[in-house]
């Protein structure tokens, strides 16, 4: 299954944000995905299944419990592709970093001007 199929699906997304955090048992992970969309323990399986199976999820067992995590190598992959697209937001970006430090820098030297005023 190609990367993109497997983060298409808004759950499986979903799944990866909340292991994002840090590891997690599959039942915590399971709680926190059906509360949030409404499907059934073996649906939020079959979807763990699939990252599993994609590498985007990794699974180690400690005891009777499955501890899940963020699988790294196919996110590497998907970073690669977009990289080559970040040329399109990047620069927009820089740009409002820029806006929002000059607009800081303004504020602040107002807000002197007036401390130095009222002394």
């Amino acid at each position: 299954m190609h990367a993109f199929d497997v983060l298409g699906d808004p759950v499986r997304r979903r799944i990866l944000e909340v292991l994002a955090d840090g590891e997690r048992a599959a039942g915590s992970v399971t709680e926190v995905i059906r509360a949030e969309f409404g499907i059934s323990q073996p649906a939020v399986s079959q979807h763990l299944k699939v990252l599993r199976e994609n590498g985007f999820a990794v699974v180690r067992r400690d005891g009777t419990r499955r501890l899940y995590a963020v699988g790294h190598a196919p996110l590497r992959d998907v970073d690669a592709w977009l990289d080559r697209f970040r040329r399109f937001w990047t620069p927009p970006l820089e740009a409002l970093t820029t806006e929002i430090a000059r607009g800081k820098r303004e504020r602040r030297l107002a807000a002197e001007k007036t401390e130095g005023e009222r002394s």
